[in-house]
């Protein structure tokens, strides 16, 4: 795979992806998670992952090693066997290729703490818990209730208010998968927003809104793939309009406002989370004994 090109005192060179290699007894996915977020943090940078999954044996991850020495490499493991993750170490720093233990650590730690011995069992799957089922009934929520279908607003722990294509819906079903039932309620020109949006508990309220250009594009992507008839729906002076209105109606909620245009899914969750428990226990504190 080629790398960027960078200039140094007039010379061209040639800067190598950095290579990710993923050691997991398993499937790799857990340390995938974390390569996604750690690759995030150097944009400038290409990465080559590159896997080594259900690892078995101490030869397998002699070859592993042996793939990624002499390359500007980082061997990122998941191993849940102690002997396993010793082995692994010591290849790696036999062959001089740089390592990180995501499990060895956070296992140790919590044993220490817990005192309770970790069930070392490779691929262990997350219990059918009360938070598994609260994630799972969030997430339903979210589909149910989902762009004014139904309001929900009552029972809802979020609630989102928006023009089209603000990303509401798939912020509804990522924060329904941390486990908070959203309902969201599009803003739309003309029509007034559901009465229930005055009567519910005003902390739980987030406004969303984006740059118009950014929204004009969006639209125009949508139109196209859709074949969609209202082109209005895609023009700057109507998203001009759509914004202002929304942004009335946000300052009558008295609600926190949030621009995604620049903004992950992830980071938008985060920010609504943390305004919503921020909002609560605001009122709380001024809550009457």
């Amino acid at each position: 795979m080629a790398g960027d090109v960078i200039r140094d005192n007039g010379r061209v060179t040639q800067h190598p992806p950095v290579e990710l290699h993923i050691v997991s007894d398993s499937t790799g996915e857990t340390a995938a998670r974390l390569v996604q977020a750690l690759e995030a943090q150097f944009p400038d940078q290409e990465f080559e992952e590159i896997r080594h999954p259900r690892i078995e044996s101490v030869e397998d991850l002699d070859l592993a090693v042996r793939t990624a020495r002499g390359r500007p490499a980082v061997v990122i493991y998941t191993l849940v066997e102690p002997e396993m993750r010793d082995a692994m170490r010591r290849l790696c720093r036999r062959a001089r290729v740089h390592y990180c233990d995501l499990l060895g650590h956070p296992i140790d730690a919590v044993a220490r703490v817990s005192g309770q011995a970790a069930r070392m069992t490779p691929g262990s799957r997350a219990p059918l818990n009360p938070a598994y089922f609260r994630r799972i009934e969030a997430m339903e929520f979210a589909v149910k209730y989902d762009d004014g279908v139904g309001t929900g607003l009552d029972e809802a722990d979020i609630v989102l208010v928006g023009v089209s294509r603000t990303s509401k819906t798939p912020l509804s079903i990522y924060l329904g998968y941390l486990g908070h039932k959203v309902a969201n309620v599009p803003v739309v020109k003309g029509i007034e927003p559901p009465k229930e949006l005055w009567e519910i508990d005003p902390a739980k309220v987030v406004g969303l809104t984006i740059d118009a250009d950014r929204l004009a594009e969006i639209r125009r992507v949508r139109v196209r793939t859709l074949g969609a008839r209202n082109r209005g729906y895609a023009e700057l002076a109507e998203i001009y309009d759509e914004l202002d209105e929304a942004a009335k109606l946000q300052r009558r909620l008295g609600c926190p406002v949030i621009d995604i245009s620049e903004l992950s899914i992830e980071e938008t969750a985060m920010r609504i989370i943390r305004i919503v428990e921020s909002r609560r226990a605001e009122a709380a504190e001024h809550a009457p004994a």
